[in-house]
C-alpha cells in the first residue's frame, strides 16, 4: 500500500459511507533519560529536545517553525458529559492551556550552545509547531510530538513515523553539542518504576452521536484491542511488582471506565471535550488508552480498527458485548500472552478477548457486505484484522512480524531459553527498554526491521518526506506552509489557528481554521503560489468569497 499520495478521494469521507477513513491524528510522549546524569529533572531534558530541533531547523533543513503556540481556544476542563471541571479541583496535569514555565535556573541549563546558529526568538523554546503542520513541545516531562490531521489511518502511521524522526534529529544533535550530556528517548510508555506516560489518538465524530453511546460500544473494544496493538511489557502492575510478560505498557495504570484526567485516575474512556474544530459541529474523541507502536501494522490496526468500529457507530451498527468489570478485565487480558483468558460479560456470557474482537469484526463485515463493498484501505483492514485474530488463535508468536508485543516476546523468550533467564532478570527488563530505543543502531525493533522480519507500511523516503511536508487532505496543509512560507511573519499557531503579525497592521491577524477539511493542497495551492509576501497572502485569503475560503 502506498500512502501519502493524492489528497483523500472526499466520497470515502462522507459519514454516510462505511468506511476508516475520517480526520485523525496521534500524540506521543517519548520516555527520556541522560545515563551519565541519572538525577536531571526531565523537564530540562524535554527543553532541550525542542531547542535542538529548532536549532536543527535554523541550520538549514527548514525555516523555524511558529515560536509560540496559541492557547486561545485550549479548555481542557470541558467534559463531554455536559459540564466543566473546576479548575481549583483539577489536577495540574490536566492544565493544558497555559504555557509551560521554566525558572531562570533551568533556562540556563537549556539556552546556548544548543542554539549555535543565531538568537532564537525567546530564551527557551517549549512550543514548535512544524512545517509539516505537527506540534513538538514539552509536556510535563517529557518531548511530545504531535502529529498533523490525516484523514486515514495508514497517513496516520506515516506522519508518527514522521515524529520518531523528528525526535531521533534532536537526539542525535544534543549527542553532538560539546558540554550537553546526550538525551536517549524512547517510544514506549512506562519507566516500570510506577511511572507511565502517554500515546494517543484522535479522532473527529459528529457531535450529534451521543457520548454515552460512544463509550459504551467503545469501552469492551479498547479492553480487547492491546491484543492487536499491545507493544509489550516486562514486568506486572504498576510498580512492577510481579514478575512475567503481558501484552500492554498502560494497562495496568488505568483505574476508571470513564474521566476527564489522562495522567492520574486514567480513565478507559477520556472525557475532553476540546474538539479543535466546529464545536457544533465535530467531537474530538481523545483515546488515552492505547500503547506506543514502533511496529506500522499495529499501529496502522491500532487507528484502522478504531476508525472502522467509529464508523459503526456513526450509522448506529456497533455491537455493545458489555464487560461486567472493564478495568479488571483490561488488566487480566493484558496479563495473559496466551490469550486464554475469558472475560465474563454482563449477559452471563464468557469468551476471549479474540472472540470480543471479533464481534466487531463481524459486524465490520456485515456492514460493509451491507453497502456494497468499502474502499481499498478499509477493506485491507478489514482483510488484516480478520488474519490477525486467527493466526493468534492458533500460535500467537506467528504474528511476530506484524505486532509489537509479539516480536518483543519472541526475542525475550530466546534470551530466557538461551540464557535460562526468569522473568524477575533485569536483563529481561534492558531488553525490553532497548526493544523501543530511537536510535536505529540500538533499537532492537529498528534491527528486526532491517532484517525483513517485521512487516513495513511506509519506507523511510516517505518517512522523510513527511517530515517536512504536511498531508495535502487537512488543514494541516495551510498550517504548514504559511509556516514555511511565512516564517517571519506567523507569531503563533494552533490546530484551529495562525497568527500573523503583518508590518501594515497594527493589530495581529489571527487567520480561524475550525474545519479541518478546509485549507486543503487542492483550496489553497494555488493562493500560496500567487502570493509574493505574507501580506499579499492575508489580502488575497480574506477577499476571497466566505464559501471559497481556506480555513
Amino acid at each position: 500500500m502506498t500512502p501519502a499520495g493524492p489528497p483523500t478521494d472526499p466520497s470515502v469521507l462522507d459519514p454516510e459511507r462505511f468506511s476508516a477513513h475520517r480526520v485523525m491524528g496521534t500524540e506521543t510522549e517519548y520516555g527520556i533519560i541522560a545515563p551519565s546524569i541519572p538525577d536531571a529533572n526531565a523537564t530540562i531534558l524535554s527543553s532541550q529536545v525542542v531547542n535542538a530541533y529548532a536549532a536543527t531547523l535554523r541550520e538549514g533543513l527548514g525555516n523555524l517553525a511558529g515560536t509560540r503556540w496559541d492557547y486561545t481556544d485550549e479548555a481542557p476542563l470541558a467534559d463531554a458529559r455536559g459540564w466543566h471541571q473546576a479548575r481549583h479541583s483539577a489536577d495540574p496535569s490536566q492544565l493544558t492551556d497555559t504555557p509551560p514555565v521554566l525558572t531562570a535556573e533551568q533556562v540556563a541549563m537549556v539556552d546556548p550552545p544548543l542554539d549555535d546558529v543565531g538568537p532564537l526568538d525567546s530564551a527557551v523554546l517549549m512550543n514548535l509547531v512544524l512545517n509539516n503542520g505537527a506540534r513538538l513541545y514539552v509536556d510535563h516531562a517529557h518531548p511530545e510530538y504531535s502529529s498533523p490531521e490525516v484523514t486515514n489511518p495508514l497517513d496516520a502511521v506515516l506522519w508518527d513515523r514522521a515524529g520518531d524522526a523528528v525526535a531521533l534529529t534532536a537526539m542525535r544533535r544534543i549527542a553532538a553539542t560539546p558540554g550537553f550530556a546526550p538525551v536517549h528517548l524512547y517510544k514506549n510508555n512506562t519507566d516500570n518504576k510506577s511511572v507511565s506516560y502517554g500515546s494517543h489518538e484522535n479522532y473527529l465524530v459528529p457531535r450529534s452521536v451521543p457520548f454515552h453511546h460512544l463509550a459504551a460500544v467503545l469501552i469492551p473494544f479498547f479492553v480487547t484491542r492491546q491484543t492487536l496493538c499491545g507493544s509489550g511489557r516486562v514486568g506486572i502492575g504498576a510498580f512492577n511488582q510481579a514478575p512475567g510478560f503481558q501484552l500492554s505498557q498502560r494497562a495496568d495504570f488505568f483505574e476508571n471506565e470513564i474521566g476527564l484526567e489522562t495522567t492520574v485516575r486514567r480513565p478507559i474512556i477520556n472525557t475532553r471535550d476540546e474538539p479543535h474544530a466546529v464545536a457544533e459541529k465535530y467531537r474530538r474523541l481523545h483515546v488515552i488508552i492505547g500503547d506506543a507502536n514502533l511496529s506500522e501494522t499495529s499501529n496502522y490496526l491500532k487507528m484502522g480498527t478504531t476508525s472502522l468500529v467509529l464508523s459503526l457507530i456513526d450509522r448506529q451498527n456497533a455491537p455493545v458485548p458489555e464487560i461486567h468489570d472493564p478495568v479488571r478485565e483490561l488488566q487480566a487480558v493484558s496479563h495473559d500472552p496466551t490469550l486464554k483468558h475469558r472475560v465474563r460479560l454482563v449477559d452471563g456470557r464468557s469468551v476471549t478477548a479474540l472472540d470480543v474482537q471479533e464481534m466487531y469484526l463481524d459486524a465490520c463485515l456485515r456492514e460493509s457486505d451491507r453497502q456494497g463493498g468499502t474502499d481499498p484501505q478499509s477493506a485491507d483492514l478489514l482483510h488484516r484484522w480478520g488474519s490477525l485474530i486467527d493466526v493468534l488463535r492458533g500460535n500467537p508468536l506467528d504474528a511476530a512480524g506484524q505486532l509489537d508485543w509479539v516480536a518483543k516476546l519472541k526475542v525475550l523468550e530466546a534470551y530466557r531459553s538461551r540464557d535460562g533467564m526468569a522473568w524477575d532478570d533485569p536483563r529481561l527488563a534492558l531488553v525490553d527498554l532497548q526493544y523501543s530505543d530511537l536510535r536505529p543502531e540500538k533499537s532492537i525493533y529498528h534491527r528486526l526491521s532491517a532484517r525483513g522480519d517485521i512487516d513495513r507500511l511506509v519506507n523511510d523516503e516517505q518517512v522523510s518526506a513527511a517530515v517536512s511536508n504536511p498531508p495535502e487532505d487537512t488543514r494541516a496543509y495551510f498550517r504548514g506552509h504559511c509556516i514555511s512560507s511565512f516564517p517571519r511573519e506567523v507569531v503563533g499557531a494552533s490546530w484551529d489557528s495562525i497568527i500573523f503579525e503583518l508590518p501594515s497592521q497594527r493589530r495581529l491577524q489571527r487567520i480561524q481554521t475550525r474545519e479541518p477539511l478546509r485549507g486543503t493542497a487542492a483550496l489553497t495551492r494555488e493562493l500560496f503560489a500567487a502570493s509574493a509576501d505574507a501580506e499579499e497572502f492575508v489580502s488575497r485569503l480574506l477577499s476571497r468569497p466566505q464559501s471559497n475560503m481556506a480555513p
